[in-house]
């Protein structure tokens, strides 16, 4: 059940969130960062879930060069839990979850993959739809395609397309077009210590996630959790 706080807004919980991040200090945000332990939420509010993507993206395995220095491989969706966690959490109480457009965790969680392009797609057998959009158009300095994974709210129409690359031009003049391609749109920015330029959302996108869990509606009840698979089974016992 969605219940409201004092400020008559239905409170969300934003899970796997940064420690006086993005989710910080709003009204009606219940922020769980990692000291609180998102994959222990257990209700009763709907979620905007953001867990890691690390262990679920095109470099999984690691950076190259520290693969190149020591040999080591991490292990594809060794992320502790942390994705079934907020999987179950958004399919029992509502609202969305986000990851990195190809996400592997997609595939290994039995959600169908939807175009690249936009527009929701039916992803599972259990009530969820799924669509890429990019946080470009919301204000994000890069295009950075972005999966949706949403359950018992209301599916807003939202700015669809896939754009073309966009180089900030001040990255290119000071690596040179060819290395700031490979970094690619979102790693040219940030660096050691400050990743908030590549994983903060921008204000108008965080926005909109958040409103889509406050639009599960009140007294009704999303359907709980079941496994898909058997690997989904596995990663949540």
């Amino acid at each position: 059940m969605v219940v409201a706080n004092d400020n008559n807004l239905a409170t969300v919980a934003a899970l796997f969130v940064e420690t006086n991040g993005a989710y910080y200090g709003l009204p009606g945000i219940d922020p769980w960062d990692e000291a609180r332990d998102a994959r222990k939420y257990d209700g009763p509010h709907p979620v905007v879930a953001h867990p890691p993507c690390q262990r679920w993206g095109k470099l999984w395995a690691g950076q190259p060069l520290f693969i190149k220095q020591t040999g080591i491989r991490k292990v594809k969706g060794d992320d502790g839990g942390c994705f079934a966690s907020a999987l179950k959490s958004v399919r029992k109480f509502g609202g969305v979850l986000e990851h990195p457009w190809q996400s592997h965790a997609w595939p290994h969680f039995g959600i169908n993959m939807p175009s690249r392009r936009g527009g929701w797609t039916m992803a599972d057998f259990y009530g969820g739809w799924t669509c890429c959009v990019e946080q470009g158009k919301y204000g994000h300095y890069a295009r950075k395609p972005t999966l949706l994974l949403a359950y018992g709210v209301n599916l807003p129409e939202l700015e669809w397309g896939h754009s073309e690359m966009r180089l900030d031009p001040a990255v290119v003049e000071r690596m040179g077009l060819k290395r700031a391609k490979r970094l690619g749109e979102v790693g040219a920015r940030g660096g050691g210590q400050n990743s908030t330029p590549r994983i903060h959302p921008p204000a108008p996108f965080r926005e909109l996630l958040i409103d889509m869990a406050r639009s599960v509606r009140i007294g009704e009840r999303v359907q709980r959790f079941m496994p898909v698979n058997d690997n989904e089974a596995k990663a949540t016992a």
